[in-house]
């Protein structure tokens, strides 16, 4: 039985170190590594806070519909990662078509705030508010 446990830990630390491969740039990187947020929820509402740089504010979209927010970002290629011959010698940031997705139920539209500033967008969603306290009578069909 150790013996079993020990050959599954080898294949377990093969399978990581595979993974590792994979994360060195073998493959595109995930969505986590652009568009990196905070969100934070209230009674009141909720706060998003995205990291965008390099993005010119007519470039960024944002949408709500169906109880998801929905942020996404063109943003063209860059020219100064370049040699004398124009072949490019490193190239890390992300350019072109970026969206990010977040379910964040009853918003009120009406009441929602967007700013884009130093890289970062920053949106205020606050909740619907609902005045149920004196109750609602339900009819029994």
């Amino acid at each position: 039985m150790a013996n079993d446990l020990q050959r599954r830990d080898g294949l377990f630390d093969n399978l990581m170190n595979m993974r590792n491969f994979f994360d060195d740039g073998f493959f595109a990187p995930s969505t986590a590594n652009y568009m990196k947020s905070d969100v934070t929820e209230s009674h009141d509402g909720y706060q998003v806070k995205i990291d965008m740089p390099g993005f010119d504010k007519k470039d960024i979209h944002v949408n709500y519909a169906d109880g998801i927010l929905t942020v996404s970002g063109h943003r063209d290629t860059f020219d100064d990662h370049t040699d004398n011959n124009g072949n490019i010698i490193q190239s890390e940031r992300r350019y072109g078509q970026m969206s990010r997705s977040y379910r964040l139920p009853d918003v009120d539209l009406d009441k929602v705030s967007a700013k884009y500033n130093d890289g970062v967008l920053a949106l205020d969603l606050p909740k619907l508010t609902v005045d149920n306290q004196n109750g609602t009578h339900i009819d029994i069909e």
